[in-house]
C-alpha cells in the first residue's frame, strides 16, 4: 500500500472522462488500497477519485465517518464504489467544499441533499447505496471527478461563492 502522488489543477487529467473499470482483479484492487491510503493521509480528505492519482478510470472512495460534518450524520464508512451512476437525487443544499487537487481555494457549491447510486463495490459486486447530507455531498464531489468537472466548474458566483485558503492544504 502506498500514499500517491495528488494530482493538481490544471494538470489535464483532471478534465478528462474517465473509463470504466471491467470489474475487481488484483491489480484494481491493489490500486484501491493505495487511493485509500492516500486519501486518509491527505488532511480533511473524505474522498478521492482515481483521476486525482493520475489514473483514468471510475473509481472513488469516501469516507465521511471521521469527519467532524459526517460523523454527526448517518453514513456508510467507507464507500468504494466502481463505474458509479446516480440514479436519484433530491432536495437541495448550499456546502463548501474543497478539494486536495485545488488546495488553494474553496467554495460554496449547490448540491443534492440526497443521492440513490448504482455502483460496483471493491469485490466487484453491484450495490445500490443512499446517502444523505454530507456523505451524499462528498460522493457527488468525486463522481464529478470522474466526468472531467472539478468543484470550480459548479461555482455559481466566482465573486461571491469562491474563496481563497488562508492557507492552502498540502496535497500527499
Amino acid at each position: 500500500m502506498a500514499v500517491l502522488p495528488i494530482r493538481v489543477f490544471p494538470d489535464p487529467i483532471l478534465k478528462k472522462k474517465a473509463a470504466p473499470v471491467e470489474g475487481a482483479s488484483p491489480g484494481v484492487s491493489a490500486f484501491v488500497d493505495d487511493l485509500v491510503d492516500t486519501m486518509r493521509n491527505a488532511p480533511g480528505g473524505v474522498g478521492i477519485a482515481a483521476p486525482q492519482v493520475g489514473v483514468p478510470w471510475r473509481i472513488v472512495a469516501v469516507d465521511v465517518s471521521a469527519h467532524r460534518r459526517g460523523s454527526r450524520e448517518p453514513n456508510h464508512g467507507l464507500l468504494v464504489l466502481m463505474n458509479p451512476e446516480i440514479l436519484a437525487m433530491g432536495g437541495q443544499q448550499v456546502v463548501r467544499e474543497g478539494c486536495m487537487s485545488v488546495p488553494e481555494f474553496t467554495a460554496n457549491v449547490r448540491r443534492a441533499e440526497w443521492v440513490l447510486v448504482d455502483a460496483l463495490d471493491r469485490d466487484g459486486v453491484r450495490t445500490v447505496i443512499e446517502a444523505v447530507g454530507f456523505e451524499a455531498v462528498a460522493i457527488q464531489h468525486e463522481m464529478d471527478h470522474l466526468d472531467g468537472l472539478l468543484f470550480l466548474d459548479r461555482v455559481a458566483s466566482v465573486k461571491n461563492d469562491l474563496f481563497r485558503r488562508r492557507k492552502p492544504r498540502q496535497a500527499p
